[in-house]
């Protein structure tokens, strides 16, 4: 299972109807994250660029990706930013095959 991380804006729309309807969206997320076959870590509302982050977890991008074309296509939410996060151990992983591998690579030019 891969890490995750989203950010994203509210909309104008979606932004007025939280403030004429307060609510907490993390369980409508956790369920739509598990109609695709990820799961909700955490969501968290932010400052500054983006107003939300959500990390979740799935088997592969597209899983997660279908759930936020799903949030995007209500209209509600916008500028979506997904990269995936590697665990410390997983970069350690990652730094040894390149070391492993680095001796049969030329640098452009040499």
């Amino acid at each position: 299972m891969a890490i995750y991380i989203t950010q994203g804006n509210y909309t104008e729309q979606a932004v007025k109807g939280m403030v004429d309807q307060p609510e907490d969206r993390s369980n409508a997320v956790a369920g739509l994250m598990k109609s695709v076959g990820a799961e909700l870590l955490q969501y968290y509302v932010t400052t500054g660029e983006y107003d939300f982050l959500v990390v979740s977890e799935g088997d592969n991008i597209s899983d997660v990706i279908s759930g936020l074309m799903i949030a995007a296509s209500t209209g509600g939410v916008c500028n979506l930013k997904t990269v995936e996060a590697l665990t410390t151990q997983g970069a350690k992983a990652a730094m040894e095959k390149a070391h492993a591998a680095r001796a049969g690579f030329k640098a452009a030019g040499s």
